[in-house]
């Protein structure tokens, strides 16, 4: 049994020693192995856990559209500042899938991403069969196009609009709005003006993004350099646009929008719009938590849609207005369309003075996009952006009447999505809980070391403590010392000799 129990701490720092070497190991070895999954697992290979995410979004993704009727058309013709009233939401399923998806030799993958959409009744307030009061786009928009046109040959095309009565402001529905309605000046401009509208037959504001692609995107895999995951090899085959002025705003940055490569930090990301036809820059705002999964969120500086005056940089995309509204007639066939946030949120408040009827705020109208910054893939996003026509009166052109100038809310549109059901939990299991027990193991096996070696070393000092105890000549405690038999017994004997003494003597 003694035997046994010298053992006993010998085991148990042993133990401590194993637990010790496994936690430092891990410390070592953990972050190598969480990084070699997520790579393993992020990167575009038909093999990863994220390919078939990539390939067909599987999470619900939704397109909110709110529309801005004009309440007072004849007022505004007059030259009366327009009052609008904000309609819907129309809410549409989006659906998303890749096509043409194309591996090549230089770890990149080009691929056509199509988008399908379905009304969805329960979602929205109002259908689509519903009337709203709006700028006619083309007429109006073609209107400033030609005002540069000397006053005869404007007052003929006056006189052809009027011959197809074509009126500053139309009554349509939503669904005419949204995917496209038979208009006679469509006809017209395409016989006389050939090519001048990409289109034929119909006109409507997303009549080209349903059923359609947004152009060939060519990416980089990941295969080799992680960091370039997702980038932005080409659009349509070309590494930079001619839209704009200058060769920073031309420029195709980031990736796609879809996601990010891994390990990012809490700075800023970037993502190429075919819609806006530009690359845009999102910041860093803070940290947070989506339904477990850690995430960056990030949102757009105040400098996104800033003009060249304010933003320097912004100077490409000029010719310029107020601050808060880009202008992209150079991509729009030269139309007088601007993009800005809802409700002109950002902007320079002069816009809000030339209209009636918005209310600006970040709860609202914010775009954000919430990262897990381990893996570059978003979590939960809602990107908002708003539709504006610049009209004015037109000298010769009739049916302008006396409109002052006034960039005019069309509508604006949410697109927005998150992740969750089955896609959450598979991501949150191998790509969140997985690689956080390895992290909190490593921290666990450096713990239990320490009780081991406490309780090991506890045991070899009493045991040390007993052995001395029990050596000869050495006393722990500092008592008297017990006397010696031979020293108890001699005072007796010599008391006695004393006794027999005195008997003798008598």
């Amino acid at each position: 049994m003694a035997a046994a129990q010298r053992w006993v701490p010998f085991g148990l720092g042993l133990a401590g020693a194993a637990f010790a070497l496994l936690g430092v190991s891990l410390l070592l070895v953990g972050p190598l192995i969480i990084k070699e999954q997520v790579v393993k697992n992020v990167r575009i290979d038909p093999n990863s856990i994220t390919f078939s995410m990539w390939k067909d979004i599987p999470v619900p993704f939704y397109m909110s559209v709110y529309f801005f009727e004009v309440l007072n058309p004849k007022e505004v013709l007059k030259g009366v500042k327009p009052v609008l009233s904000q309609r819907g939401p129309y809410v549409y399923r989006e659906f998303r899938y890749k096509t043409n998806i194309t591996f090549h030799d230089n770890d990149t993958v080009s691929f056509l991403e199509y988008r399908r959409f379905l009304f969805q009744p329960h979602m929205s307030n109002g259908s689509e069969e519903e009337y709203i009061v709006m700028p006619n786009i083309l007429m109006m928009g073609a209107a400033v196009m030609i005002d540069h046109l000397p006053s005869f040959l404007k007052l003929l095309v006056s006189g052809a609009l009027a011959g197809l009565k074509q009126e500053a402001f139309m009554n349509r529905t939503v669904g005419e709005i949204m995917w496209g309605y038979d208009d006679p000046l469509i006809d017209t401009i395409n016989t006389f003006v050939p090519g001048l509208l990409p289109f034929e037959g119909k006109f409507g504001i997303f009549l080209q993004m349903n059923d359609s692609n947004s152009g060939l995107f060519t990416v980089n895999t990941g295969m080799k350099n992680i960091s370039n995951v997702h980038m932005v090899d080409s659009w349509n085959g070309l590494k930079k646009v001619n839209y704009w002025r200058s060769d920073g705003c031309n420029m195709i940055n980031g990736t796609p929008g879809e996601m990010w490569p891994p390990f990012m930090s809490p700075t800023s990301l970037e993502f190429y719009s075919p819609d806006a036809c530009r690359s845009m820059t999102l910041v860093y705002e803070q940290s947070g938590n989506f339904k477990g999964v850690p995430t960056y969120r990030f949102v757009a500086p105040k400098t996104l849609f800033a003009n060249g005056t304010d933003y320097p940089p912004n100077e490409g995309f000029c010719p310029c207005m107020q601050s808060g509204i880009q202008n992209v007639s150079t991509c729009r066939m030269n139309a007088p369309m601007f993009i800005s946030h809802p409700h002109f949120y950002n902007a320079d408040p002069a816009l809000l003075d030339t209209v009636e009827g918005l209310h600006p705020s970040k709860e609202q109208h914010a775009l954000f996009l919430d990262v897990h910054p381990m893996t570059g893939i978003p979590m939960n996003c809602s990107i908002k952006l708003q539709l504006n026509l610049y009209i004015k009166q037109v000298s010769g052109i009739i049916q302008t009447g006396k409109i002052k100038p006034v960039v005019l809310p069309l509508l604006w549109f949410e697109e927005s999505g998150s992740i969750e059901g089955s896609v959450l939990k598979q991501f949150y299991t191998n790509l969140v809980l997985i690689p956080s027990l390895l992290d909190y193991l490593q921290y666990i096996f450096l713990g239990l070391s320490i009780p081991f070696f406490i309780t090991a070393a506890v045991l070899v000092l009493r045991r040390q403590r007993t052995t001395t105890q029990k050596s000869p000549g050495h006393s722990t405690t500092q008592s008297k010392p017990k006397p010696s038999p031979s020293s108890e017994t001699t005072p007796l004997l010599q008391d006695a000799a004393a006794l027999s003494q005195d008997e003798a003597d008598a």
